[in-house]
Protein backbone atom coordinates (compact mmCIF):
# COMPACT_ATOMS: atom_id res chain seq x y z
CA UNK A 1 0.00 0.00 0.00
CA UNK A 2 1.33 3.54 -0.84
CA UNK A 3 2.10 5.76 2.23
CA UNK A 4 1.59 9.37 1.84
CA UNK A 5 3.53 11.05 -1.38
CA UNK A 6 6.19 12.87 -1.26
CA UNK A 7 6.34 16.62 -0.51
CA UNK A 8 8.47 19.54 -2.33
CA UNK A 9 11.95 19.16 -0.79
CA UNK A 10 14.38 17.56 -2.54
CA UNK A 11 13.74 14.01 -2.54
CA UNK A 12 14.73 10.81 -4.99
CA UNK A 13 12.09 8.01 -5.61
CA UNK A 14 13.77 4.81 -5.68
CA UNK A 15 12.57 1.17 -7.01
CA UNK A 16 14.07 -1.67 -6.54
CA UNK A 17 13.35 -4.62 -9.21
CA UNK A 18 14.30 -8.16 -8.13
CA UNK A 19 14.06 -10.91 -11.03
CA UNK A 20 15.13 -14.23 -8.71
CA UNK A 21 15.07 -17.92 -9.57
CA UNK A 22 11.62 -18.50 -7.79
CA UNK A 23 10.12 -14.63 -6.96
CA UNK A 24 9.59 -11.73 -8.52
CA UNK A 25 9.14 -8.32 -6.52
CA UNK A 26 9.12 -4.60 -6.50
CA UNK A 27 9.95 -2.50 -3.91
CA UNK A 28 9.29 1.69 -3.99
CA UNK A 29 11.52 3.90 -1.81
CA UNK A 30 11.81 7.65 -0.88
CA UNK A 31 15.22 9.22 -0.24
CA UNK A 32 16.50 12.38 0.96
CA UNK A 33 20.15 13.69 0.13
CA UNK A 34 20.86 16.10 3.23
CA UNK A 35 24.40 18.42 3.12
CA UNK A 36 25.93 16.42 6.62
CA UNK A 37 29.11 19.35 6.28
CA UNK A 38 29.04 21.99 8.83
CA UNK A 39 28.27 25.68 7.68
CA UNK A 40 31.37 26.90 7.19
CA UNK A 41 32.72 23.32 5.11
CA UNK A 42 32.99 22.37 1.72
CA UNK A 43 29.21 20.57 1.60
CA UNK A 44 28.58 17.09 1.57
CA UNK A 45 25.78 15.75 0.31
CA UNK A 46 24.44 12.27 1.76
CA UNK A 47 21.55 10.29 1.98
CA UNK A 48 20.21 10.41 5.22
CA UNK A 49 17.05 9.42 5.44
CA UNK A 50 15.32 6.29 3.42
CA UNK A 51 12.02 5.31 3.81
CA UNK A 52 9.81 2.15 2.05
CA UNK A 53 6.48 3.72 0.30
CA UNK A 54 5.52 0.43 -1.28
CA UNK A 55 6.06 -3.38 -1.87
CA UNK A 56 4.64 -5.41 -4.12
CA UNK A 57 3.22 -8.70 -3.56
CA UNK A 58 5.17 -11.43 -4.11
CA UNK A 59 5.13 -13.22 -8.02
CA UNK A 60 6.48 -16.33 -9.35
CA UNK A 61 8.63 -15.14 -11.70
CA UNK A 62 7.46 -15.80 -15.54
CA UNK A 63 9.04 -18.11 -17.34
CA UNK A 64 8.80 -19.21 -21.69
CA UNK A 65 11.22 -21.78 -20.67
CA UNK A 66 13.98 -23.58 -18.38
CA UNK A 67 16.08 -20.89 -20.47
CA UNK A 68 13.82 -17.92 -21.46
CA UNK A 69 12.80 -15.04 -19.07
CA UNK A 70 8.82 -14.34 -20.32
CA UNK A 71 9.58 -10.51 -21.02
CA UNK A 72 6.85 -9.21 -21.62
CA UNK A 73 4.71 -11.02 -18.38
CA UNK A 74 7.62 -9.30 -16.41
CA UNK A 75 6.69 -5.76 -17.55
CA UNK A 76 3.46 -6.25 -17.03
CA UNK A 77 3.78 -6.97 -13.53
CA UNK A 78 6.23 -3.47 -13.36
CA UNK A 79 3.42 -1.60 -14.80
CA UNK A 80 0.64 -3.60 -12.50
CA UNK A 81 2.80 -2.32 -9.60
CA UNK A 82 3.61 0.91 -10.40
CA UNK A 83 -0.16 1.65 -11.08
CA UNK A 84 -1.08 0.41 -8.02
CA UNK A 85 2.11 2.23 -6.33
CA UNK A 86 0.21 5.65 -7.78
CA UNK A 87 4.03 5.88 -9.71
CA UNK A 88 4.83 7.02 -13.08
CA UNK A 89 8.03 5.10 -14.54
CA UNK A 90 9.52 9.30 -14.87
CA UNK A 91 9.49 10.15 -11.50
CA UNK A 92 11.82 7.26 -10.66
CA UNK A 93 15.30 9.01 -10.27
CA UNK A 94 17.23 6.18 -9.09
CA UNK A 95 17.34 2.34 -8.10
CA UNK A 96 18.31 -0.81 -9.33
CA UNK A 97 16.95 -3.86 -11.52
CA UNK A 98 18.52 -6.91 -10.83
CA UNK A 99 18.32 -10.30 -11.89
CA UNK A 100 19.56 -12.81 -9.25
CA UNK A 101 20.24 -16.41 -8.62
CA UNK A 102 19.88 -19.35 -11.85
CA UNK A 103 17.69 -16.64 -13.80
CA UNK A 104 20.80 -14.61 -14.40
CA UNK A 105 21.66 -17.44 -16.32
CA UNK A 106 18.99 -17.07 -19.22
CA UNK A 107 19.63 -16.69 -22.54
CA UNK A 108 18.18 -13.47 -22.60
CA UNK A 109 18.67 -12.58 -19.01
CA UNK A 110 20.89 -9.39 -20.39
CA UNK A 111 18.15 -7.94 -22.70
CA UNK A 112 15.70 -8.27 -19.94
CA UNK A 113 18.24 -6.44 -18.21
CA UNK A 114 18.35 -3.35 -20.32
CA UNK A 115 14.72 -3.71 -21.20
CA UNK A 116 13.72 -2.83 -17.98
CA UNK A 117 16.17 -0.16 -17.17
CA UNK A 118 14.32 2.03 -20.25
CA UNK A 119 10.48 1.02 -18.87
CA UNK A 120 11.92 1.36 -14.99
CA UNK A 121 12.67 5.27 -14.84
CA UNK A 122 14.86 7.93 -15.91
CA UNK A 123 17.83 6.17 -14.13
CA UNK A 124 16.81 2.80 -13.01
CA UNK A 125 20.04 0.57 -13.82
CA UNK A 126 20.53 -2.92 -14.47
CA UNK A 127 22.81 -4.84 -12.68
CA UNK A 128 23.31 -8.77 -11.96
CA UNK A 129 26.48 -10.76 -10.38
CA UNK A 130 26.24 -12.68 -7.30
CA UNK A 131 28.87 -10.55 -5.09
CA UNK A 132 26.23 -7.77 -5.64
CA UNK A 133 23.32 -9.62 -4.62
CA UNK A 134 25.44 -10.79 -1.24
CA UNK A 135 26.33 -7.21 -0.18
CA UNK A 136 22.07 -6.05 -1.39
CA UNK A 137 20.64 -8.52 0.50
CA UNK A 138 22.59 -8.12 3.65
CA UNK A 139 21.83 -4.27 3.78
CA UNK A 140 18.46 -5.69 3.33
CA UNK A 141 17.68 -8.18 5.87
CA UNK A 142 19.56 -5.94 8.83
CA UNK A 143 22.78 -8.03 8.94
CA UNK A 144 24.98 -5.05 7.87
CA UNK A 145 22.88 -2.41 10.40
CA UNK A 146 23.46 -5.22 13.02
CA UNK A 147 27.52 -5.18 12.17
CA UNK A 148 27.32 -1.38 12.48
CA UNK A 149 25.50 -1.17 15.51
CA UNK A 150 27.78 -4.15 17.53
CA UNK A 151 31.08 -4.23 15.95
CA UNK A 152 30.73 -7.91 15.03
CA UNK A 153 31.50 -10.16 11.99
CA UNK A 154 28.10 -10.98 10.56
CA UNK A 155 27.76 -13.28 7.44
CA UNK A 156 24.44 -13.03 5.96
CA UNK A 157 23.40 -15.53 3.98
CA UNK A 158 21.02 -14.77 1.51
CA UNK A 159 19.66 -18.53 -0.35
CA UNK A 160 16.80 -18.24 -2.98
CA UNK A 161 15.82 -20.92 -5.00
CA UNK A 162 19.39 -21.49 -6.90
CA UNK A 163 21.91 -19.36 -5.31
CA UNK A 164 22.96 -18.47 -1.62
CA UNK A 165 25.21 -15.34 -1.67
CA UNK A 166 27.16 -14.94 1.68
CA UNK A 167 28.34 -11.53 2.53
CA UNK A 168 30.79 -10.54 5.49
CA UNK A 169 30.88 -7.08 7.44
CA UNK A 170 32.86 -6.13 10.44
CA UNK A 171 31.21 -3.01 11.85
CA UNK A 172 30.99 -0.96 9.14
CA UNK A 173 33.60 -2.48 7.12
CA UNK A 174 32.66 -4.99 4.18
CA UNK A 175 35.06 -8.10 4.52
CA UNK A 176 34.01 -10.10 1.53
CA UNK A 177 31.59 -12.80 -0.07
CA UNK A 178 30.95 -16.16 -1.42
CA UNK A 179 28.33 -17.88 -3.61
CA UNK A 180 27.27 -21.39 -3.46
CA UNK A 181 24.52 -23.31 -5.80
CA UNK A 182 22.33 -23.76 -2.76
CA UNK A 183 19.16 -22.75 -3.04
CA UNK A 184 15.35 -24.39 -3.12
CA UNK A 185 15.02 -24.92 -6.48
CA UNK A 186 17.87 -26.98 -7.40
CA UNK A 187 15.46 -29.83 -6.98
CA UNK A 188 12.30 -29.44 -8.12
CA UNK A 189 9.56 -32.24 -8.55
CA UNK A 190 5.48 -32.15 -9.76
CA UNK A 191 3.24 -34.58 -7.74
CA UNK A 192 5.62 -37.76 -6.95
CA UNK A 193 8.00 -37.55 -9.68
CA UNK A 194 11.65 -35.70 -9.77
CA UNK A 195 11.25 -32.94 -12.97
CA UNK A 196 14.55 -30.71 -12.52
CA UNK A 197 18.14 -31.42 -10.80
CA UNK A 198 20.78 -28.64 -11.96
CA UNK A 199 23.50 -29.56 -12.52
CA UNK A 200 25.63 -29.22 -9.68
CA UNK A 201 23.49 -30.63 -7.80
CA UNK A 202 23.60 -33.50 -10.39
CA UNK A 203 27.60 -33.49 -10.18
CA UNK A 204 27.20 -33.88 -6.47
CA UNK A 205 24.40 -37.12 -6.41
CA UNK A 206 26.96 -38.81 -9.25
CA UNK A 207 30.46 -38.31 -7.07
CA UNK A 208 28.73 -39.58 -4.21
CA UNK A 209 26.99 -42.76 -5.84
CA UNK A 210 23.69 -41.60 -4.74
CA UNK A 211 20.05 -43.06 -6.75
CA UNK A 212 18.37 -39.61 -7.72
CA UNK A 213 17.24 -38.60 -10.80
CA UNK A 214 14.91 -36.55 -12.78
CA UNK A 215 11.69 -38.76 -13.75
CA UNK A 216 12.04 -41.37 -11.08
CA UNK A 217 9.69 -41.51 -7.68
CA UNK A 218 10.05 -38.64 -4.88
CA UNK A 219 11.88 -39.63 -2.09
CA UNK A 220 11.83 -36.87 1.06
CA UNK A 221 14.88 -39.24 2.46
CA UNK A 222 16.95 -38.56 -0.60
CA UNK A 223 16.01 -34.70 -0.51
CA UNK A 224 17.33 -34.74 2.98
CA UNK A 225 20.56 -36.20 2.14
CA UNK A 226 21.28 -33.77 -0.68
CA UNK A 227 19.90 -30.88 1.77
CA UNK A 228 22.26 -32.38 4.60
CA UNK A 229 24.92 -32.13 2.28
CA UNK A 230 24.64 -28.78 1.23
CA UNK A 231 24.27 -27.40 5.04
CA UNK A 232 27.76 -29.37 5.32
CA UNK A 233 29.49 -27.34 2.83
CA UNK A 234 27.89 -24.41 3.62
CA UNK A 235 29.67 -24.57 7.36
CA UNK A 236 32.63 -24.94 6.10
CA UNK A 237 32.61 -21.79 3.65
CA UNK A 238 31.68 -20.06 6.83
CA UNK A 239 34.77 -21.23 8.82
CA UNK A 240 36.53 -19.96 5.53
CA UNK A 241 37.92 -23.11 4.06
CA UNK A 242 37.25 -24.98 0.70
CA UNK A 243 37.44 -29.04 1.11
CA UNK A 244 37.51 -30.81 -2.47
CA UNK A 245 33.69 -31.95 -1.81
CA UNK A 246 32.97 -28.31 -1.54
CA UNK A 247 34.30 -27.01 -4.72
CA UNK A 248 30.71 -28.91 -6.60
CA UNK A 249 28.66 -26.16 -5.26
CA UNK A 250 31.04 -23.36 -5.46
CA UNK A 251 30.07 -20.39 -8.11
CA UNK A 252 33.14 -18.29 -8.54
CA UNK A 253 35.78 -17.35 -6.49
CA UNK A 254 36.32 -19.30 -2.71
CA UNK A 255 35.56 -16.98 0.54
CA UNK A 256 37.87 -14.27 0.69
CA UNK A 257 37.25 -12.92 3.67
CA UNK A 258 40.21 -12.37 6.53
CA UNK A 259 38.35 -12.43 9.52
CA UNK A 260 36.67 -15.09 11.84
CA UNK A 261 32.75 -15.07 11.77
CA UNK A 262 30.89 -14.63 14.77
CA UNK A 263 27.65 -14.50 14.31
CA UNK A 264 24.86 -15.14 10.83
CA UNK A 265 21.26 -13.86 9.71
CA UNK A 266 20.03 -16.15 6.93
CA UNK A 267 17.80 -14.18 4.25
CA UNK A 268 16.05 -15.37 1.22
CA UNK A 269 13.11 -17.49 0.49
CA UNK A 270 15.10 -20.48 2.14
CA UNK A 271 14.87 -18.30 4.96
CA UNK A 272 11.40 -17.36 5.03
CA UNK A 273 10.75 -21.20 5.50
CA UNK A 274 12.41 -20.37 9.07
CA UNK A 275 11.12 -17.25 10.42
CA UNK A 276 7.75 -16.97 8.10
CA UNK A 277 8.02 -13.00 8.37
CA UNK A 278 5.93 -12.20 5.37
CA UNK A 279 2.16 -11.56 5.22
CA UNK A 280 -0.36 -12.38 2.69
CA UNK A 281 -1.16 -8.71 1.79
CA UNK A 282 -3.61 -7.67 -0.74
CA UNK A 283 -3.11 -8.48 -4.26
CA UNK A 284 -0.96 -11.40 -2.99
CA UNK A 285 -1.02 -15.16 -4.69
CA UNK A 286 0.18 -18.07 -2.93
CA UNK A 287 3.03 -19.32 -4.92
CA UNK A 288 3.02 -22.86 -4.93
CA UNK A 289 6.32 -24.48 -4.21
CA UNK A 290 7.31 -28.02 -5.42
CA UNK A 291 10.98 -28.28 -4.59
CA UNK A 292 13.10 -28.70 -2.14
CA UNK A 293 13.58 -25.72 -0.41
CA UNK A 294 11.24 -26.51 2.76
CA UNK A 295 13.82 -29.60 3.38
CA UNK A 296 16.50 -27.59 3.02
CA UNK A 297 15.10 -25.25 5.91
CA UNK A 298 14.67 -27.84 7.89
CA UNK A 299 18.35 -28.85 7.52
CA UNK A 300 19.37 -25.74 8.03
CA UNK A 301 17.57 -25.13 11.61
CA UNK A 302 18.37 -29.03 12.76
CA UNK A 303 22.19 -28.30 11.98
CA UNK A 304 24.49 -28.81 15.15
CA UNK A 305 27.37 -27.47 13.17
CA UNK A 306 25.77 -23.82 12.57
CA UNK A 307 24.74 -23.44 16.01
CA UNK A 308 28.58 -22.45 16.60
CA UNK A 309 27.80 -19.35 15.45
CA UNK A 310 24.84 -16.89 17.23
CA UNK A 311 22.10 -16.24 14.54
CA UNK A 312 20.64 -12.70 14.45
CA UNK A 313 16.53 -13.12 13.30
CA UNK A 314 16.78 -10.70 10.01
CA UNK A 315 14.11 -8.17 9.48
CA UNK A 316 13.64 -9.29 6.20
CA UNK A 317 13.62 -12.48 4.69
CA UNK A 318 12.72 -13.11 0.95
CA UNK A 319 12.41 -9.22 0.20
CA UNK A 320 16.14 -8.59 1.57
CA UNK A 321 17.53 -7.68 -2.07
CA UNK A 322 15.39 -5.85 -3.32
CA UNK A 323 15.11 -3.61 -0.64
CA UNK A 324 18.95 -3.43 -0.59
CA UNK A 325 18.63 -2.66 -4.07
CA UNK A 326 16.04 -0.02 -4.04
CA UNK A 327 17.49 2.09 -0.68
CA UNK A 328 21.61 0.71 -0.51
CA UNK A 329 22.50 1.30 -4.27
CA UNK A 330 23.22 5.24 -4.52
CA UNK A 331 25.66 7.37 -3.41
CA UNK A 332 25.70 11.50 -3.71
CA UNK A 333 28.47 13.27 -5.69
CA UNK A 334 30.28 15.84 -4.08
CA UNK A 335 28.72 19.47 -4.67
CA UNK A 336 32.20 20.66 -6.02
CA UNK A 337 31.60 19.42 -9.36
CA UNK A 338 31.59 20.13 -13.23
CA UNK A 339 28.85 18.53 -15.48
CA UNK A 340 27.76 19.14 -18.51
CA UNK A 341 24.01 18.24 -17.40
CA UNK A 342 22.82 17.71 -21.01
CA UNK A 343 25.03 14.32 -20.93
CA UNK A 344 23.50 13.03 -18.27
CA UNK A 345 22.56 10.34 -17.09
CA UNK A 346 25.08 7.81 -18.13
CA UNK A 347 24.55 4.41 -17.94
CA UNK A 348 27.16 1.37 -17.54
CA UNK A 349 30.31 3.39 -17.36
CA UNK A 350 33.45 1.13 -16.52
CA UNK A 351 35.95 2.45 -14.02
CA UNK A 352 39.68 2.29 -14.57
CA UNK A 353 41.87 3.31 -11.72
CA UNK A 354 45.14 5.36 -11.56
CA UNK A 355 47.07 5.94 -8.59
CA UNK A 356 48.99 8.93 -8.71
CA UNK A 357 50.67 8.44 -4.94
CA UNK A 358 50.47 11.42 -4.00
CA UNK A 359 53.12 13.12 -6.94
CA UNK A 360 52.75 14.30 -10.11
CA UNK A 361 56.00 13.05 -11.17
CA UNK A 362 54.82 10.19 -13.48
CA UNK A 363 51.17 11.58 -13.45
CA UNK A 364 51.25 12.16 -17.44
CA UNK A 365 52.87 8.33 -18.13
CA UNK A 366 50.18 6.66 -15.54
CA UNK A 367 47.33 8.59 -17.23
CA UNK A 368 48.10 7.91 -21.22
CA UNK A 369 49.11 4.12 -20.13
CA UNK A 370 45.39 4.00 -18.41
CA UNK A 371 43.47 5.24 -21.44
CA UNK A 372 45.53 3.31 -23.66
CA UNK A 373 44.83 0.06 -21.69
CA UNK A 374 41.36 0.79 -21.12
CA UNK A 375 40.48 1.18 -24.62
CA UNK A 376 41.79 -2.05 -24.88
CA UNK A 377 39.46 -3.36 -22.35
CA UNK A 378 36.62 -1.42 -22.91
CA UNK A 379 36.68 -0.55 -26.48
CA UNK A 380 39.09 -3.36 -28.21
CA UNK A 381 36.77 -2.95 -31.61
CA UNK A 382 37.37 0.80 -31.25
CA UNK A 383 33.09 1.09 -31.41
CA UNK A 384 33.34 4.07 -29.29
CA UNK A 385 32.52 2.50 -25.61
CA UNK A 386 32.98 5.36 -23.34
CA UNK A 387 34.71 4.82 -19.61
CA UNK A 388 35.58 6.98 -16.47
CA UNK A 389 39.36 7.70 -15.26
CA UNK A 390 38.79 7.27 -11.39
CA UNK A 391 42.16 9.16 -10.12
CA UNK A 392 43.55 8.39 -6.17
CA UNK A 393 45.95 10.04 -4.07
CA UNK A 394 46.45 12.92 -6.03
CA UNK A 395 48.87 15.62 -3.99
CA UNK A 396 47.59 18.66 -2.93
CA UNK A 397 47.59 20.78 -6.31
CA UNK A 398 48.62 24.20 -6.95
CA UNK A 399 47.30 26.24 -9.99
CA UNK A 400 49.57 25.57 -11.81
CA UNK A 401 49.46 21.76 -11.04
CA UNK A 402 45.65 22.29 -11.83
CA UNK A 403 46.20 23.01 -15.57
CA UNK A 404 49.07 20.20 -16.03
CA UNK A 405 46.76 17.40 -14.94
CA UNK A 406 43.68 18.80 -16.93
CA UNK A 407 46.12 19.21 -20.31
CA UNK A 408 47.99 15.10 -19.37
CA UNK A 409 44.06 13.68 -18.98
CA UNK A 410 42.69 16.20 -22.47
CA UNK A 411 45.31 14.68 -24.52
CA UNK A 412 45.37 11.39 -23.09
CA UNK A 413 41.76 11.16 -23.83
CA UNK A 414 42.60 12.36 -27.61
CA UNK A 415 43.51 8.72 -27.84
CA UNK A 416 39.88 7.50 -27.86
CA UNK A 417 38.23 6.77 -30.94
CA UNK A 418 34.95 8.60 -30.54
CA UNK A 419 35.86 11.98 -29.68
CA UNK A 420 31.58 13.42 -29.37
CA UNK A 421 31.28 11.17 -25.75
CA UNK A 422 32.01 13.33 -22.58
CA UNK A 423 35.28 12.87 -20.98
CA UNK A 424 34.22 11.21 -17.30
CA UNK A 425 36.97 11.67 -14.68
CA UNK A 426 36.02 10.39 -11.28
CA UNK A 427 38.40 11.99 -8.16
CA UNK A 428 38.86 10.89 -4.48
CA UNK A 429 39.40 14.59 -3.26
CA UNK A 430 37.53 18.13 -3.39
CA UNK A 431 39.37 18.59 -6.86
CA UNK A 432 36.83 17.72 -8.95
CA UNK A 433 35.25 21.28 -10.18
CA UNK A 434 38.87 22.87 -10.65
CA UNK A 435 39.76 19.98 -12.87
CA UNK A 436 36.88 19.28 -14.77
CA UNK A 437 36.92 23.76 -15.56
CA UNK A 438 39.90 23.99 -16.56
CA UNK A 439 39.36 20.44 -19.16
CA UNK A 440 36.58 22.32 -20.63
CA UNK A 441 38.64 25.45 -20.95
CA UNK A 442 41.56 23.51 -22.83
CA UNK A 443 39.04 21.34 -24.39
CA UNK A 444 35.60 23.28 -25.30
CA UNK A 445 34.29 21.36 -28.04
CA UNK A 446 34.13 18.06 -26.02
CA UNK A 447 31.50 17.91 -22.77
CA UNK A 448 32.98 17.24 -19.29
CA UNK A 449 31.94 15.10 -16.55
CA UNK A 450 34.56 15.39 -13.24
CA UNK A 451 32.72 14.53 -10.24
CA UNK A 452 34.14 13.29 -6.63
CA UNK A 453 33.57 11.90 -3.23
CA UNK A 454 32.37 8.53 -5.03
CA UNK A 455 34.34 5.72 -3.98
CA UNK A 456 34.50 2.72 -6.50
CA UNK A 457 36.91 0.07 -7.01
CA UNK A 458 39.16 -0.35 -10.76
CA UNK A 459 36.31 -2.65 -12.68
CA UNK A 460 33.59 -0.85 -11.16
CA UNK A 461 30.56 0.42 -13.74
CA UNK A 462 28.82 3.93 -12.55
CA UNK A 463 25.76 5.36 -13.31
CA UNK A 464 25.59 8.67 -12.88
CA UNK A 465 22.31 10.97 -12.84
CA UNK A 466 20.89 14.17 -13.89
CA UNK A 467 21.64 17.19 -11.55
CA UNK A 468 19.52 17.74 -8.41
CA UNK A 469 19.00 21.23 -6.96
CA UNK A 470 21.46 20.74 -4.59
CA UNK A 471 24.03 20.91 -7.97
CA UNK A 472 25.11 17.17 -6.93
CA UNK A 473 24.76 13.86 -8.87
CA UNK A 474 22.81 10.73 -8.02
CA UNK A 475 25.62 7.85 -8.72
CA UNK A 476 25.21 4.29 -8.46
CA UNK A 477 28.71 2.07 -8.46
CA UNK A 478 27.90 -1.42 -9.25
CA UNK A 479 29.00 -4.89 -10.74
CA UNK A 480 27.65 -5.49 -14.05
CA UNK A 481 28.94 -9.72 -14.32
CA UNK A 482 26.80 -12.36 -15.42
CA UNK A 483 27.07 -15.45 -14.09
CA UNK A 484 28.25 -17.88 -16.66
Amino acid sequence: MMEERFTDEEVLLSAGIDIGTSTTKIVISRLKPTNTAGTSHVPRIEIVDKSILYKSPIYRTPLRSKTIIDMEAVLDILQQEYGRAGIKPEEIKTGAVIITGETATKRNAQEMLHLLSEKAGQFVVATAGPDLEGILAAKGSGAYQYAQSTGKVVANIDIGGGTANIAVYRGKQFQGTCTLHIGGRLIEFESDKITHISAPVQEMIDRNKWTLAVGQTFSKAAIRRVAREMVSTLVSILQGRVEDKDRILLLGHPPDWQVDIEAIMFSGGVSECLYRLEEDGPGATPIPYQDMGATLAEEIKASESLKQWEWIPPQETVRATVLGAGIETTEISGSTIQVDDSRLPLKNIPVFHVDLAYNLQEGEVKIRQAVERAIQIYDSNLEGQNFALYLTQLPVLTYSQVQQLAQWIVKAYQLQPNQHEPMIVIVDGDFAKVVGQTMKMIHNKRDVVCIDQIRVEHGDYVDIGRKLRSDVVPVVVKTLAFQA
